[in-house]
């Protein structure tokens, strides 16, 4: 017997190709889970129009349901409403700091629009004495900084809203 509170659990198996600490559940694509007479629907949200690597978690999704003996589903993709860093989980964000990628702040970046730069402490000191390299980093959803304290370059997962 499937049930929704199990396909939650093995969804917690199912990592992020960019960013492998986190579970697609922490990153909070996954919008719902549904089971009706056995069969399941899933349904994500991309972290951004586009993503590349939805093919990839769809696929990584598929896997481990069948690993689990589950083979009356379907995997649907909305974007609306769109992804926002608020359905990030709490231990997605510790997740994302203990691997060096400063978690999303509580306020969207407009330094571009009013010249007041964001301040990201450092991942790895905490400082937050650090500058902003490059409004991209190793992903679109990231900006690249580097801490003036340690010297240590490290992404910041930009807040979305």
């Amino acid at each position: 017997m499937v049930n929704e509170s199990k396909i939650w659990e093995h969804l917690e198996d199912v990592y992020d190709p960019e960013v492998p600490v986190l579970s697609i559940v922490d990153l909070g694509i996954v919008r719902s889970v549904r089971v009706t007479n056995n069969h399941v629907s899933i349904t994500i949200t991309p972290t951004y129009t586009g993503c590349p690597a939805m093919g990839t978690i769809e696929k990584d999704i598929t896997v481990k349901l069948q690993e689990e003996a589950i083979t009356s589903y379907e995997i649907h993709t909305s974007i609306s409403p769109a992804w926002t860093t608020d359905w990030m989980s709490e231990r997605g964000k510790i997740k994302l700091k203990d691997y060096g990628i400063a978690p999303p702040q509580d306020e969207v970046d407009k330094s571009v629009l009013f010249g007041d730069p964001l301040v990201v402490p450092c991942p790895k000191c905490d400082s937050s004495d650090t500058k902003l390299v490059s409004q991209f980093g190793s992903t679109a959803c990231k900006a690249h900084y580097q801490c003036k304290k340690c010297r240590e370059p490290f992404d910041y997962f930009k807040c979305l809203r």
